[in-house]
Protein backbone atom coordinates (compact mmCIF):
# COMPACT_ATOMS: atom_id res chain seq x y z
CA UNK A 1 0.00 0.00 0.00
CA UNK A 2 1.43 3.21 -1.11
CA UNK A 3 0.55 6.81 0.36
CA UNK A 4 1.34 9.84 -1.10
CA UNK A 5 4.03 11.69 1.84
CA UNK A 6 3.46 15.79 1.80
CA UNK A 7 6.98 15.28 4.50
CA UNK A 8 8.58 13.74 1.85
CA UNK A 9 6.33 14.86 -1.30
CA UNK A 10 6.71 11.20 -2.83
CA UNK A 11 4.48 8.50 -2.72
CA UNK A 12 6.11 5.89 -0.05
CA UNK A 13 5.04 2.26 1.22
CA UNK A 14 3.15 2.42 4.44
CA UNK A 15 4.29 0.62 7.41
CA UNK A 16 2.92 0.89 10.62
CA UNK A 17 4.82 1.32 13.65
CA UNK A 18 3.32 -1.40 15.12
CA UNK A 19 2.20 -4.15 12.96
CA UNK A 20 -1.72 -4.64 12.71
CA UNK A 21 -2.16 -1.10 14.03
CA UNK A 22 -2.37 2.31 12.73
CA UNK A 23 -2.51 5.11 14.98
CA UNK A 24 -4.18 8.15 13.13
CA UNK A 25 -4.86 11.95 13.89
CA UNK A 26 -7.00 13.68 11.56
CA UNK A 27 -7.62 17.47 12.50
CA UNK A 28 -11.32 18.38 13.16
CA UNK A 29 -13.12 21.75 12.63
CA UNK A 30 -13.30 24.69 14.84
CA UNK A 31 -17.13 24.63 15.98
CA UNK A 32 -18.06 27.90 15.90
CA UNK A 33 -20.88 27.71 12.95
CA UNK A 34 -22.25 24.88 10.65
CA UNK A 35 -19.50 22.94 8.86
CA UNK A 36 -19.60 23.63 5.45
CA UNK A 37 -18.63 21.42 2.41
CA UNK A 38 -14.83 22.37 2.53
CA UNK A 39 -14.76 21.00 6.05
CA UNK A 40 -16.76 17.68 4.95
CA UNK A 41 -13.95 16.85 2.25
CA UNK A 42 -11.60 15.65 4.73
CA UNK A 43 -14.22 13.81 7.08
CA UNK A 44 -15.36 11.96 4.04
CA UNK A 45 -12.03 11.37 2.39
CA UNK A 46 -9.83 10.32 5.80
CA UNK A 47 -13.26 8.31 6.99
CA UNK A 48 -12.70 6.26 3.23
CA UNK A 49 -8.61 5.84 4.31
CA UNK A 50 -9.93 4.66 7.71
CA UNK A 51 -12.36 2.37 6.33
CA UNK A 52 -9.80 0.96 3.72
CA UNK A 53 -7.27 -0.03 6.63
CA UNK A 54 -10.09 -1.55 8.84
CA UNK A 55 -10.63 -3.70 5.99
CA UNK A 56 -7.29 -4.47 5.29
CA UNK A 57 -7.58 -5.93 8.68
CA UNK A 58 -5.82 -3.06 10.96
CA UNK A 59 -6.71 -1.84 14.61
CA UNK A 60 -7.05 1.90 13.67
CA UNK A 61 -7.06 4.37 16.45
CA UNK A 62 -8.33 7.24 15.09
CA UNK A 63 -8.55 10.18 16.82
CA UNK A 64 -9.95 13.41 15.40
CA UNK A 65 -10.92 16.54 17.85
CA UNK A 66 -12.91 19.61 18.22
CA UNK A 67 -11.83 22.98 18.76
CA UNK A 68 -14.20 24.39 21.00
CA UNK A 69 -12.22 27.53 22.16
CA UNK A 70 -10.54 29.75 19.73
CA UNK A 71 -11.48 33.42 18.21
CA UNK A 72 -14.22 32.84 15.97
CA UNK A 73 -16.28 30.65 18.74
CA UNK A 74 -15.93 34.15 21.38
CA UNK A 75 -16.72 36.62 18.43
CA UNK A 76 -20.38 34.38 17.83
CA UNK A 77 -20.41 33.91 21.45
CA UNK A 78 -20.27 37.93 21.79
CA UNK A 79 -22.33 38.84 18.86
CA UNK A 80 -25.47 36.38 20.63
CA UNK A 81 -24.53 37.17 24.32
CA UNK A 82 -24.22 33.45 25.54
CA UNK A 83 -21.43 32.00 26.47
CA UNK A 84 -18.16 30.51 24.05
CA UNK A 85 -18.98 27.32 25.94
CA UNK A 86 -22.55 27.27 24.83
CA UNK A 87 -21.80 28.24 21.42
CA UNK A 88 -19.28 25.32 21.12
CA UNK A 89 -21.51 22.96 22.15
CA UNK A 90 -24.19 23.77 19.88
CA UNK A 91 -21.89 23.11 16.64
CA UNK A 92 -19.99 20.27 17.94
CA UNK A 93 -24.16 18.87 18.23
CA UNK A 94 -24.24 20.27 14.80
CA UNK A 95 -21.21 18.47 13.46
CA UNK A 96 -22.29 15.41 14.96
CA UNK A 97 -25.01 15.16 12.93
CA UNK A 98 -23.79 16.11 9.86
CA UNK A 99 -21.29 13.37 9.89
CA UNK A 100 -23.64 11.14 10.79
CA UNK A 101 -25.35 12.15 7.44
CA UNK A 102 -22.26 11.89 5.37
CA UNK A 103 -22.07 8.42 6.91
CA UNK A 104 -18.43 9.12 8.60
CA UNK A 105 -17.81 6.78 11.22
CA UNK A 106 -17.25 8.65 15.09
CA UNK A 107 -13.67 8.53 15.56
CA UNK A 108 -12.24 6.42 18.58
CA UNK A 109 -11.81 9.34 20.49
CA UNK A 110 -13.05 12.62 19.39
CA UNK A 111 -11.55 14.96 21.99
CA UNK A 112 -12.20 18.65 22.95
CA UNK A 113 -9.57 21.70 22.97
CA UNK A 114 -11.31 22.95 26.21
CA UNK A 115 -10.88 19.31 28.44
CA UNK A 116 -7.15 18.89 27.28
CA UNK A 117 -5.91 22.38 28.98
CA UNK A 118 -3.62 20.83 31.52
CA UNK A 119 -2.14 18.80 28.96
CA UNK A 120 -1.23 21.91 26.81
CA UNK A 121 0.28 23.59 30.07
CA UNK A 122 2.63 20.79 30.61
CA UNK A 123 3.86 20.55 26.92
CA UNK A 124 4.66 23.96 27.09
CA UNK A 125 6.72 23.93 30.64
CA UNK A 126 8.27 21.10 28.88
CA UNK A 127 9.02 23.21 25.86
CA UNK A 128 10.39 26.10 28.24
CA UNK A 129 12.41 23.78 29.60
CA UNK A 130 14.43 22.15 26.72
CA UNK A 131 14.84 26.06 25.84
CA UNK A 132 12.04 26.22 22.60
CA UNK A 133 9.97 28.66 24.40
CA UNK A 134 9.92 31.60 26.63
CA UNK A 135 7.52 33.90 28.31
CA UNK A 136 7.46 37.56 28.19
CA UNK A 137 4.63 39.55 29.86
CA UNK A 138 2.03 36.38 30.86
CA UNK A 139 2.49 35.67 26.31
CA UNK A 140 4.48 32.01 25.73
CA UNK A 141 6.30 32.32 22.65
CA UNK A 142 7.68 28.82 20.82
CA UNK A 143 11.38 29.51 19.14
CA UNK A 144 10.89 29.04 15.83
CA UNK A 145 14.25 29.27 14.75
CA UNK A 146 15.93 26.74 17.32
CA UNK A 147 13.84 24.02 15.96
CA UNK A 148 16.79 22.96 12.91
CA UNK A 149 13.68 21.44 10.98
CA UNK A 150 11.33 23.77 10.64
CA UNK A 151 9.90 24.00 6.92
CA UNK A 152 10.51 20.56 6.26
CA UNK A 153 6.80 19.93 5.55
CA UNK A 154 5.65 22.72 3.57
CA UNK A 155 9.47 22.96 2.24
CA UNK A 156 9.21 27.03 3.54
CA UNK A 157 12.84 28.60 4.27
CA UNK A 158 12.75 30.33 7.44
CA UNK A 159 14.08 33.40 5.96
CA UNK A 160 11.94 33.89 3.25
CA UNK A 161 9.14 33.56 5.71
CA UNK A 162 10.61 36.50 7.28
CA UNK A 163 11.08 38.32 4.79
CA UNK A 164 7.45 37.84 3.43
CA UNK A 165 5.66 38.58 6.86
CA UNK A 166 3.17 40.90 6.73
CA UNK A 167 2.20 41.39 9.99
CA UNK A 168 4.38 43.39 12.05
CA UNK A 169 7.14 41.87 14.25
CA UNK A 170 5.88 42.35 17.74
CA UNK A 171 7.75 43.99 20.30
CA UNK A 172 7.56 40.93 22.89
CA UNK A 173 8.83 38.38 20.44
CA UNK A 174 12.66 37.74 20.23
CA UNK A 175 11.91 36.67 16.69
CA UNK A 176 8.95 37.89 13.81
CA UNK A 177 8.52 34.36 13.24
CA UNK A 178 7.80 33.18 16.99
CA UNK A 179 4.56 32.04 17.56
CA UNK A 180 2.45 32.10 20.31
CA UNK A 181 1.57 28.71 22.80
CA UNK A 182 -0.12 30.55 25.34
CA UNK A 183 -1.75 34.18 25.39
CA UNK A 184 -3.07 36.17 28.35
CA UNK A 185 -6.93 36.57 28.91
CA UNK A 186 -8.73 39.36 27.38
CA UNK A 187 -12.23 40.81 29.28
CA UNK A 188 -14.82 39.15 28.53
CA UNK A 189 -13.08 35.85 27.20
CA UNK A 190 -12.98 31.96 28.65
CA UNK A 191 -9.34 31.60 30.17
CA UNK A 192 -7.68 29.11 32.43
CA UNK A 193 -5.05 29.35 35.30
CA UNK A 194 -1.56 28.56 34.36
CA UNK A 195 1.92 29.38 35.75
CA UNK A 196 2.08 32.57 33.37
CA UNK A 197 -0.88 33.95 34.49
CA UNK A 198 -4.50 33.60 33.29
CA UNK A 199 -4.85 32.71 29.50
CA UNK A 200 -6.26 30.00 26.75
CA UNK A 201 -3.48 27.79 24.81
CA UNK A 202 -2.89 28.93 21.36
CA UNK A 203 -4.56 26.87 18.05
CA UNK A 204 -1.22 25.15 17.07
CA UNK A 205 -0.38 23.39 20.86
CA UNK A 206 -3.85 21.50 20.96
CA UNK A 207 -3.80 19.07 18.75
CA UNK A 208 -0.08 18.44 19.77
CA UNK A 209 -0.79 17.30 23.09
CA UNK A 210 -4.31 15.88 22.01
CA UNK A 211 -2.30 13.51 19.69
CA UNK A 212 0.22 12.80 22.03
CA UNK A 213 -2.62 11.76 24.65
CA UNK A 214 -4.47 9.66 22.87
CA UNK A 215 -1.93 8.48 20.16
CA UNK A 216 1.20 8.53 22.01
CA UNK A 217 4.85 10.07 21.31
CA UNK A 218 4.41 9.08 17.39
CA UNK A 219 1.93 8.60 15.16
CA UNK A 220 1.45 6.50 11.54
CA UNK A 221 -1.08 8.86 9.53
CA UNK A 222 -1.47 12.64 10.82
CA UNK A 223 -3.97 14.19 7.85
CA UNK A 224 -5.69 17.07 7.18
CA UNK A 225 -7.09 20.53 4.33
CA UNK A 226 -4.08 21.05 2.73
CA UNK A 227 -4.55 24.97 3.87
CA UNK A 228 -3.37 23.18 7.18
CA UNK A 229 0.70 22.23 5.97
CA UNK A 230 1.57 25.99 6.98
CA UNK A 231 1.44 27.22 9.59
CA UNK A 232 -0.59 24.52 11.52
CA UNK A 233 0.94 21.36 10.60
CA UNK A 234 4.23 23.03 10.75
CA UNK A 235 4.07 24.24 14.23
CA UNK A 236 2.86 20.85 15.35
CA UNK A 237 5.95 19.11 14.11
CA UNK A 238 8.05 21.93 15.54
CA UNK A 239 6.19 21.30 18.97
CA UNK A 240 5.87 17.87 18.97
CA UNK A 241 9.01 16.78 18.16
CA UNK A 242 10.91 19.67 20.43
CA UNK A 243 9.01 18.59 23.83
CA UNK A 244 9.11 14.31 22.71
CA UNK A 245 12.48 14.37 21.32
CA UNK A 246 11.08 11.61 18.48
CA UNK A 247 9.56 12.01 14.98
CA UNK A 248 5.98 13.29 15.37
CA UNK A 249 4.05 11.80 12.54
CA UNK A 250 5.84 9.10 9.71
CA UNK A 251 3.26 9.79 6.99
CA UNK A 252 1.03 13.03 6.36
CA UNK A 253 -1.58 13.15 3.99
CA UNK A 254 -3.64 16.32 2.65
CA UNK A 255 -6.47 17.00 0.50
CA UNK A 256 -6.60 19.74 -1.79
CA UNK A 257 -8.66 22.17 -2.01
CA UNK A 258 -13.13 22.71 -2.82
CA UNK A 259 -14.37 25.33 -5.30
CA UNK A 260 -17.84 26.27 -5.50
CA UNK A 261 -18.14 26.88 -10.09
CA UNK A 262 -14.35 27.22 -10.46
CA UNK A 263 -14.37 29.92 -7.89
CA UNK A 264 -13.10 29.97 -3.98
CA UNK A 265 -16.00 29.28 -1.79
CA UNK A 266 -16.17 32.54 0.44
CA UNK A 267 -19.06 33.90 1.61
CA UNK A 268 -18.61 37.75 0.09
CA UNK A 269 -18.51 35.86 -3.08
CA UNK A 270 -22.19 34.52 -2.37
CA UNK A 271 -20.91 30.56 -3.02
CA UNK A 272 -20.36 29.51 0.82
CA UNK A 273 -22.93 26.45 1.51
CA UNK A 274 -23.10 24.73 4.81
CA UNK A 275 -23.84 20.82 4.63
CA UNK A 276 -27.42 21.59 5.82
CA UNK A 277 -27.56 23.79 2.96
CA UNK A 278 -26.96 20.76 0.81
CA UNK A 279 -29.20 18.77 2.56
CA UNK A 280 -31.83 20.73 1.50
CA UNK A 281 -31.16 19.71 -2.42
CA UNK A 282 -29.82 16.41 -2.32
CA UNK A 283 -29.08 13.47 -0.17
CA UNK A 284 -25.90 13.63 1.68
CA UNK A 285 -24.84 10.11 0.53
CA UNK A 286 -24.59 11.99 -2.98
CA UNK A 287 -22.48 14.71 -1.44
CA UNK A 288 -20.53 12.25 -0.19
CA UNK A 289 -20.21 9.99 -3.30
CA UNK A 290 -19.31 13.65 -5.45
CA UNK A 291 -16.30 13.92 -3.11
CA UNK A 292 -15.04 10.84 -3.72
CA UNK A 293 -15.44 10.67 -7.07
CA UNK A 294 -12.21 12.42 -7.09
CA UNK A 295 -8.68 11.82 -6.27
CA UNK A 296 -8.16 13.45 -2.76
CA UNK A 297 -5.19 15.35 -3.67
CA UNK A 298 -6.66 16.54 -6.70
CA UNK A 299 -8.59 20.06 -6.63
CA UNK A 300 -12.58 19.47 -6.85
CA UNK A 301 -14.64 21.88 -8.34
CA UNK A 302 -18.25 21.93 -6.64
CA UNK A 303 -21.43 22.96 -9.19
CA UNK A 304 -25.49 22.06 -9.24
CA UNK A 305 -24.86 19.94 -12.43
CA UNK A 306 -21.81 17.85 -11.32
CA UNK A 307 -24.39 16.90 -7.99
CA UNK A 308 -26.84 16.18 -10.58
CA UNK A 309 -24.55 13.64 -12.48
CA UNK A 310 -23.52 12.45 -9.30
CA UNK A 311 -26.96 11.87 -8.05
CA UNK A 312 -27.94 9.80 -11.09
CA UNK A 313 -24.43 7.33 -10.88
CA UNK A 314 -25.26 6.57 -7.58
CA UNK A 315 -28.60 5.74 -8.50
CA UNK A 316 -27.07 3.67 -11.33
CA UNK A 317 -25.41 1.12 -8.45
CA UNK A 318 -28.40 1.43 -6.01
CA UNK A 319 -30.86 0.12 -9.00
CA UNK A 320 -28.44 -2.49 -10.24
CA UNK A 321 -27.97 -3.61 -6.30
CA UNK A 322 -32.08 -3.28 -6.35
CA UNK A 323 -32.57 -5.32 -9.44
CA UNK A 324 -29.87 -8.36 -8.08
CA UNK A 325 -31.97 -8.25 -5.26
CA UNK A 326 -35.18 -9.21 -7.12
CA UNK A 327 -33.49 -12.06 -8.68
CA UNK A 328 -32.19 -13.26 -6.13
CA UNK A 329 -35.81 -13.91 -5.49
CA UNK A 330 -36.87 -16.10 -8.66
CA UNK A 331 -33.14 -17.53 -9.27
CA UNK A 332 -32.62 -21.34 -8.66
CA UNK A 333 -29.18 -23.20 -8.14
CA UNK A 334 -28.17 -24.68 -11.00
CA UNK A 335 -25.01 -26.11 -12.36
CA UNK A 336 -22.20 -23.45 -13.45
CA UNK A 337 -21.63 -22.90 -17.11
CA UNK A 338 -18.15 -21.85 -18.47
CA UNK A 339 -19.37 -18.82 -19.03
CA UNK A 340 -20.56 -18.42 -15.42
CA UNK A 341 -17.23 -19.74 -13.86
CA UNK A 342 -15.76 -16.50 -16.38
CA UNK A 343 -18.24 -14.31 -14.59
CA UNK A 344 -16.98 -15.70 -11.04
CA UNK A 345 -13.25 -15.14 -12.22
CA UNK A 346 -14.38 -11.51 -13.51
CA UNK A 347 -15.73 -10.54 -9.91
CA UNK A 348 -12.78 -12.22 -8.21
CA UNK A 349 -10.67 -9.85 -10.73
CA UNK A 350 -12.51 -6.96 -10.26
CA UNK A 351 -12.12 -7.02 -6.66
CA UNK A 352 -8.59 -7.10 -7.16
CA UNK A 353 -8.98 -3.95 -8.81
CA UNK A 354 -10.71 -2.27 -6.16
CA UNK A 355 -8.10 -2.77 -3.61
CA UNK A 356 -5.06 -2.01 -6.23
CA UNK A 357 -6.51 0.90 -6.98
CA UNK A 358 -6.98 2.00 -3.08
CA UNK A 359 -3.47 1.14 -2.45
CA UNK A 360 -2.33 3.58 -4.83
CA UNK A 361 -2.79 6.13 -2.21
CA UNK A 362 -6.56 5.75 -1.69
CA UNK A 363 -7.76 6.14 -5.70
CA UNK A 364 -11.43 6.86 -4.98
CA UNK A 365 -12.25 7.53 -8.37
CA UNK A 366 -10.42 4.68 -9.77
CA UNK A 367 -12.06 2.82 -7.33
CA UNK A 368 -15.97 3.99 -8.26
CA UNK A 369 -14.85 3.19 -11.63
CA UNK A 370 -14.32 -0.45 -10.78
CA UNK A 371 -17.59 -1.11 -9.23
CA UNK A 372 -19.44 0.35 -12.91
CA UNK A 373 -17.44 -1.97 -14.25
CA UNK A 374 -18.81 -4.62 -12.15
CA UNK A 375 -22.72 -2.72 -12.26
CA UNK A 376 -22.44 -2.91 -16.25
CA UNK A 377 -21.40 -6.92 -16.28
CA UNK A 378 -23.87 -7.46 -13.92
CA UNK A 379 -26.65 -5.56 -16.02
CA UNK A 380 -25.67 -7.18 -19.42
CA UNK A 381 -24.81 -10.98 -17.86
CA UNK A 382 -27.57 -11.71 -14.91
CA UNK A 383 -30.41 -12.71 -15.38
CA UNK A 384 -32.93 -15.35 -13.51
CA UNK A 385 -31.49 -18.49 -15.52
CA UNK A 386 -28.54 -17.82 -13.77
CA UNK A 387 -26.88 -19.91 -10.47
CA UNK A 388 -28.39 -18.08 -7.63
CA UNK A 389 -25.28 -17.91 -5.99
CA UNK A 390 -23.26 -15.88 -8.80
CA UNK A 391 -26.59 -13.20 -8.85
CA UNK A 392 -25.70 -13.08 -4.61
CA UNK A 393 -21.81 -12.80 -5.46
CA UNK A 394 -22.41 -9.86 -7.66
CA UNK A 395 -25.04 -8.27 -5.24
CA UNK A 396 -22.98 -8.64 -2.30
CA UNK A 397 -19.56 -7.47 -4.04
CA UNK A 398 -21.18 -4.15 -5.26
CA UNK A 399 -22.29 -3.71 -1.61
CA UNK A 400 -18.93 -4.62 -0.03
CA UNK A 401 -17.10 -2.26 -1.91
CA UNK A 402 -18.75 0.54 -1.62
CA UNK A 403 -19.61 -0.03 1.85
CA UNK A 404 -15.86 0.13 2.24
CA UNK A 405 -16.09 4.01 0.65
CA UNK A 406 -18.68 4.51 2.88
CA UNK A 407 -21.56 4.16 0.50
CA UNK A 408 -24.89 3.02 1.28
CA UNK A 409 -26.01 1.17 -2.35
CA UNK A 410 -28.93 -1.37 -0.61
CA UNK A 411 -32.66 0.37 -0.51
CA UNK A 412 -34.37 -2.43 0.84
CA UNK A 413 -33.21 -1.05 4.97
CA UNK A 414 -35.73 1.87 4.35
CA UNK A 415 -37.99 2.37 6.78
CA UNK A 416 -42.06 3.45 5.90
CA UNK A 417 -43.10 6.75 7.19
CA UNK A 418 -45.18 5.56 9.71
CA UNK A 419 -42.47 3.38 11.54
CA UNK A 420 -40.27 6.74 11.11
CA UNK A 421 -42.84 9.02 13.04
CA UNK A 422 -43.63 5.70 15.48
CA UNK A 423 -39.50 6.39 16.23
CA UNK A 424 -39.60 9.95 16.86
CA UNK A 425 -42.27 10.05 18.71
CA UNK A 426 -40.93 7.03 21.55
CA UNK A 427 -37.41 9.39 21.05
CA UNK A 428 -39.66 12.21 22.43
CA UNK A 429 -40.83 10.78 25.22
CA UNK A 430 -37.45 9.25 26.13
CA UNK A 431 -36.56 12.86 26.19
CA UNK A 432 -39.58 14.20 27.80
CA UNK A 433 -38.25 10.87 30.60
CA UNK A 434 -34.76 12.50 30.81
CA UNK A 435 -33.85 9.23 29.05
CA UNK A 436 -30.92 10.95 27.22
CA UNK A 437 -28.92 7.30 26.33
CA UNK A 438 -32.46 5.71 24.63
CA UNK A 439 -33.43 9.07 22.99
CA UNK A 440 -29.78 9.19 21.16
CA UNK A 441 -29.69 5.34 20.33
CA UNK A 442 -32.94 6.02 18.50
CA UNK A 443 -31.46 9.05 16.67
CA UNK A 444 -28.28 7.17 15.61
CA UNK A 445 -30.30 4.02 14.63
CA UNK A 446 -32.99 6.56 12.26
CA UNK A 447 -29.16 7.88 10.98
CA UNK A 448 -28.57 3.79 10.13
CA UNK A 449 -31.50 3.13 7.64
CA UNK A 450 -30.90 7.30 6.28
CA UNK A 451 -33.16 9.11 8.28
CA UNK A 452 -31.84 12.37 9.65
CA UNK A 453 -33.41 13.95 12.20
CA UNK A 454 -33.60 18.15 12.81
CA UNK A 455 -34.44 19.52 16.26
CA UNK A 456 -36.55 22.71 15.54
CA UNK A 457 -38.58 24.96 17.61
CA UNK A 458 -41.64 23.83 15.47
CA UNK A 459 -41.02 20.30 16.07
CA UNK A 460 -38.73 17.39 14.50
CA UNK A 461 -38.25 17.44 11.46
CA UNK A 462 -36.59 14.43 9.35
CA UNK A 463 -35.40 13.32 5.76
CA UNK A 464 -34.21 10.68 3.89
CA UNK A 465 -30.29 11.05 3.57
Amino acid sequence: MKIFNTLNNRKEEFIPIEEGKVRMYVCGPTVYNYIHIGNARPMIVFDTVRRYLEYKGYNVNYVSNFTDVDDKIIAKANEEGVSAAEIAERYTKAAKEDMAGLNVMPATTHPKATEEIDGMIDMIQTLIDNGYAYEKNGTVFYRTRKFAGYGKLSGKNIDDLEAGARIAVDDEKEDAMDFVLWKPKKEGEPYWTSPWGDGRPGWHIECSVMSNKYLGKQIDIHAGGEDLIFPHHENEIAQSEAANGTAFSNYWMHNAFLNINNHKMSKSAGNFFTVKDIAEKYPLQVLRFFMLGAHYRSPLNFSDELMQSAKSSLERIRTAVFNLSHLENSAKEVPYSSADEDFKKQLDSFKNDFEAAMEDDFNTADAISVIFEIVRLANSYLDSDKPLSIITAARELIVLLCGILGIICEQDNLLPDEDIEALINERNEARKNKDFARADSIRDELVKKGIQLEDTREGVRWKRI
